[in-house]
């Protein structure tokens, strides 16, 4: 049974993403680096009690994607309109990811504004906090880093649907392998939020969005359907 797909296979693809040796051992050296950070973070700070593994891990699967995908993804080439057009794309996407993932937030009420930076523990610092009478904003540095990665994997995709198929957000849209992720994207911003998965704890709606930005993160690296 053939694979091929609008003349790529799909197998090929996907053994375009495992690793060189070379970029294995950078990344294991890299994981090292931040099981040690981690590790010595809990052991010597005072009054603090890792209660659950997960929460200090998730920072830096998002991290540690974002940086592989990017590090992953070549720009095509392009006309400077299609360029344009796939940027207009991507700083919307980023926008939506922006307000439904809960970076940026509505007025919190307050008369005065005021700026609170919190010292956590690795991964999840530092994280600034913002409220004033237009807007509030909750920035948590990862999930930041993780959407301007997805926001540059989108931008690569909008370039390959214009080339491939009639243009840029058309393109995009007409795209199944395309859209899915583009939308599943959101919804990692959505599963963050942390009110926005009924039934879900808070704790678990980081762990659902982490799933969700994994699955999209690969899914846009990959962007199956399109030729080199």
């Amino acid at each position: 049974m053939s694979t091929d797909t609008g003349g790529v296979d799909w197998r090929e693809r996907l053994a375009a993403l495992r690793p060189a040796r070379r970029t294995a051992l950078y990344w294991a050296m890299v994981v090292n680096a931040e099981f040690l950070i981690v590790a010595g973070y809990y052991t010597l700070a005072v009054d603090v009690t890792l209660r659950d593994p997960l929460f200090a891990a998730i920072p830096f699967v998002w991290l540690n994607l974002a940086g592989w995908a990017v590090m992953q993804t070549d720009i095509p080439a392009a006309s400077a309109r299609k360029r344009a057009v796939a940027a207009a794309v991507a700083v919307g996407y980023f926008g939506l990811l922006v307000v439904f993932g809960g970076i940026l937030n509505g007025p919190s009420g307050v008369t005065t504004s005021y700026l609170n930076v919190l010292q956590l523990p690795p991964g999840w610092n530092p994280a600034f906090f913002y409220s004033g009478s237009l807007f509030s904003l909750v920035v948590l540095p990862y999930k930041l880093v993780g959407f301007v990665a997805l926001s540059y994997l989108v931008y690569v995709t909008a370039l390959d649907a214009a080339s491939a198929l009639v243009g840029g957000v058309v393109g995009l849209l007409s795209c199944v392998s395309c859209t899915f992720p583009v939308l599943a994207g959101l919804a990692s911003g959505l599963a963050g939020s942390g009110s926005a998965v009924a039934g879900f704890t808070y704790a678990n709606s980081y762990l659902l969005s982490t799933v969700v930005f994994g699955v999209t993160v690969v899914l846009l690296t990959w962007r199956p359907g399109f030729g080199d």
